[in-house]
């Protein structure tokens, strides 16, 4: 692509040859002729102008100069940002469609154009796969399932009947989408247990980012809805009915029980988990390894909360605080040793009145 263009779309300064072809980004250290690379700071920016780079992202904080190095350069508030966004212009879209002969295709799917179905993929009566998009080796698309546009679905991955995705969704190997959700009704005269129906969907909405391994499961009688722009970390699990509102963030081995709600720009860190029925307000942080009670309510945007159970971090911190001060002064105390005995003396037994 040529500089003037990415610079169009990046909405970035551009400061040297337009006319110079860029066709990928790259490290400072691995960087080529023909590659962009990214400085967030004076310091990065020497090492960058030094490089082979063709051309360097620089934030609008600090020199935009190249000297004499005939380094290109783009200007942009968030350069970090403009890299990312780089990087996915320079990517190639174009799918290599076709389909595998040992890919399992039931006759009435709806296949749109240029799609991609790799060996051994199993896609079941009533699918819709959409334009451009591409399904792994051994993926199962379950019956009735529908795919929007430009999807891309790796190797192993398994989604159930009742499952709904939306246009641009990236679901990485070894996910399952749609199964069973967890949900029992105990006798309690016999203690055995029947399961609930669990008959719901499972709603993926546009540009949804689902990593490895990680299991959503469907509504129990109405939906689980994962909203557009969520992006979900490896070896995460999701209940039924749950919500996750646009733009959270979840990363790895986090748990997220049953009817919970996160709301927009919510931040969950790793080993998070949530219990049943509880709800992360717009914009909350959580703490890795932080534990939130079932039916809590966690509110305020851009605040911190951490701990077991999660409460906000100044809170959290003002009590560690407390403990290490108990064990301090538990420490210092002057050790005393423990009183002796009394000596016992003989007592006489005296049969006079």
């Amino acid at each position: 692509m040529r500089l003037v263009q990415l610079a169009e779309l990046l909405k970035a300064e551009l400061h040297g040859d337009p006319e110079l072809d860029i066709t990928g980004v790259a490290s400072i250290k691995t960087a080529r002729s023909s590659d962009l690379v990214f400085a967030e700071d004076a310091a990065v920016l020497r090492d960058a102008l030094s490089s082979p780079a063709g051309a360097i992202i620089v934030s609008s904080k600090i020199n935009a100069s190249a000297g004499d190095t005939g380094k290109a350069v783009l200007v942009a508030v968030n350069p970090k940002l403009a890299f990312a966004r780089a990087a996915k212009l320079l990517r190639s879209t174009e799918v290599e469609a076709g389909i595998h002969p040992t890919a399992q295709i039931a006759p009435d799917v709806v296949r749109g154009r240029h799609i991609a179905v790799a060996a051994y993929a199993v896609i079941e009566a009533g699918a819709h796969i959409g334009d451009e998009s591409t399904i792994g080796s051994g993926a199962v698309i379950g019956h009735g399932v529908k795919l929007g546009r430009a999807c891309r679905i790796y190797p192993r991955v398994v989604i159930y009947p009742g499952t709904e995705l939306g246009d641009r969704v990236v679901v990485h190997a070894g996910a399952v989408l749609g199964s069973d959700g967890f949900g029992y009704v105990r006798d309690n005269e016999s203690g055995e247990y029947t399961q609930f129906p669990q008959q719901g969907r499972l709603i993926i909405e546009d540009d949804v980012e689902i990593g490895a391994n990680t299991t959503i499961d469907r509504g129990a009688l109405e939906e689980t809805r994962i909203a557009r722009g969520v992006k979900i970390d490896n070896l995460v699990h999701v209940g039924h009915n749950v919500r996750v509102e646009r733009n959270v963030v979840i990363a790895a081995q986090t748990g997220i029980s049953g009817s919970c709600v996160i709301g927009a720009g919510a931040v969950v860190g790793g080993q998070v988990g949530i219990g049943d029925h509880a709800e992360i307000g717009e914009g909350v942080i959580l703490g890795s390894g932080s534990g939130v009670l079932t039916h809590k309510k966690l509110k305020g945007a851009g605040i911190v909360h951490w701990g077991r159970p999660a409460r906000p971090l100044h809170q959290y911190l003002k009590e560690l605080a407390a403990l290490a001060r108990l064990g301090e002064v538990k420490q210092d105390r002057p050790r005393k040793d423990p009183p002796k005995k009394a000596e016992m003396k003989p007592r006489h037994l005296s049969t006079s009145k």
